[in-house]
């Protein structure tokens, strides 16, 4: 099936949602948006970058009618015969079946409908898409698309499996037949809950996992954290799955497990940032940052002052992973401690903390200076641009992308020490001119307010050294944290890839 002699591989990335896709891609391209978190914005950025440095890039996207026809208004007959005239082929392979057509998100509430479409997606890419691409390597993205990688290697076709989520689904082959996908052809490479002892024996009764499988079949596995590998075969999270510590630990042992970061949207960017009340660069942060702190202010309902220090916290109000329960149990102390500079923080984010926010600052009378918003794409770019630091106390972080944001924007991360978050943030050090954020290792409040405490001594330094700072921070962040970076670590695997041979204990 694959084309060894081609002198630039075909990649197939199979991903279930993605933010964007490049217009020279193909006639639809910018109106392809398919968003549930996080895996969209880096698929996007992952393609767009591969495709702009020249690789032969395809991606294979199930068909979600009813969420893109709100951006096919404006399409235009002109536009598209255009772009089809610059254009050899198409390289956006939908899968069009009505279990998308009508769907208004992602996923469903309801884990076996998302088992049904996982199973949907997959079976068309086996039976349809990689047969029309004859790509000569599959690049696969998490759980709903962890079958592909057994087929693969069944047909001897190199596979990457980038592990973004520690989550995983089981079904029993019985139910993956009834989707249509001859899983007979490749049960082999499939892990079960017990040994199968034969395909027949296993079929009715024995559940495959998913995410584990993904892992076991493929020939090469990444996480989107170096960091969080190494944690995961250290076995320093209780809540990962024996099965996938194991197999992610026999990929490491073998050599065929690494940790490639991921990268911030292109579009957060404060000098270009339309969304902002005022754009910036590392040279005019200052003032830059101040108006649109006035802005977000009075916006809000907060004390309008543009000294004072403005904490952002982004992330899902999350108390397994992300930490605002730590917040939650100083809140009131951060605030009555540096009231007299009347400290703020602004929640844009979900979750189901969000309440217990509420209610703490009713309860203390901080509605000045604490503002608790839903989750707005706008209103996450102006916090950004606004505040001075960013919130990130998580449990554990497979990556995490504010804390990569926000030194793009001079909004320096108060963190764990953890993850993508160890790998991306240095605790600051200005006598040293090192440093990006203030980190924090012991997992509790004090350690939280430890940080904080740290970031307001940092704030309160004389201004022209903390204005230098900052500008040092920006100008590394937006050399570092792109995805022109990631694409070519994601381009050196391949290449490292397509030249091992497929005889292997993996």
């Amino acid at each position: 099936m694959t084309n060894p002699t081609r002198k630039n591989p075909r990649i197939l990335i199979v991903t279930p949602e993605v933010t964007y896709l490049p217009d020279r891609m193909g006639s639809l391209a910018s109106y392809m948006t398919a968003k549930a978190g996080g895996l969209a914005d880096v698929s996007a950025a992952l393609i767009s970058a591969l495709f702009e440095q020249g690789a032969d890039v395809h991606v294979a996207l199930p068909d979600y009618r009813a969420i893109f026809s709100d951006r096919l208004a404006p399409f235009l007959e002109k536009e598209q015969k255009t772009i089809q005239a610059s254009m050899p082929e198409e390289r956006i392979h939908l899968v069009e079946d009505r279990a998308f057509f009508y769907l208004n998100r992602i996923y469903s509430g309801n884990g076996i409908e998302n088992i049904k479409l996982a199973l949907t997606f997959q079976r068309d890419v086996i039976n349809y898409i990689i047969p029309r691409v004859r790509p000569d390597l599959i690049h696969c993205n998490d759980w709903m698309t962890a079958l592909i990688p057994a087929m693969a290697r069944e047909q001897g076709i190199p596979c990457l499996f980038t592990v973004h989520n520690i989550h995983t689904v089981k079904a029993l082959l019985a139910v993956i037949e009834d989707r249509g996908i001859d899983a007979a052809a490749f049960w082999r490479h499939l892990f079960f809950e017990r040994v199968p002892h034969s395909y027949e024996e296993s079929r009715d009764n024995n559940p495959l996992d998913f995410l584990t499988s993904g892992i076991f079949s493929a020939h090469f596995v990444n996480t989107v954290s170096p960091t969080f590998l190494t944690e995961i075969v250290q076995g320093e999270h209780p809540f990962v799955e024996d099965s996938i510590r194991s197999e992610l630990t026999g990929k490491w042992n073998a050599g065929c497990a690494t940790g490639i970061l991921n990268s911030p949207d292109p579009a957060f960017s404060p000098g270009t940032d339309k969304i902002l009340i005022s754009n910036y660069g590392p040279s005019d942060h200052p003032s830059g940052k101040q108006r649109n702190k006035w802005f977000l202010q009075e916006s809000l309902g907060l004390i309008r002052d543009p000294d004072a220090p403005l904490f952002f916290w982004p992330s899902r109000l999350d108390p397994i992973q992300k930490g605002c329960q730590l917040l939650a149990d100083i809140l009131y102390r951060v605030v009555s401690t540096y009231w007299d500079q009347s400290l703020q923080i602004i929640f844009v984010a979900d979750g189901e903390y969000q309440g217990h926010f509420r209610n703490i600052a009713q309860f203390h009378g901080l509605e000045s200076r604490v503002a608790i918003c839903d989750f707005d794409e706008n209103l996450e770019h102006l916090a950004y641009a606004a505040a001075d630091f960013v919130l990130m106390p998580s449990r554990f972080e497979p990556c995490g992308l504010p804390q990569m944001i926000g030194p793009i924007y001079g909004t320096l991360p108060v963190a764990h020490d953890t993850g993508g978050i160890h790998d991306t943030i240095g605790h600051m050090d200005t006598l040293q001119n090192r440093g990006n954020g203030f980190l924090f290792k012991h997992y509790d409040s004090t350690g939280l307010f430890w940080a904080i405490q740290e970031a307001m001594r940092f704030y309160n330094l004389p201004v022209e050294t903390r204005k230098a700072q900052v500008a040092r921070v920006m100008e590394h962040a937006a050399a570092t944290f792109n995805y022109d970076v990631t694409a070519q670590k994601y381009i050196s695997l391949y290449e490292r890839m397509l030249e091992r041979p497929l005889i292997n204990p993996y």
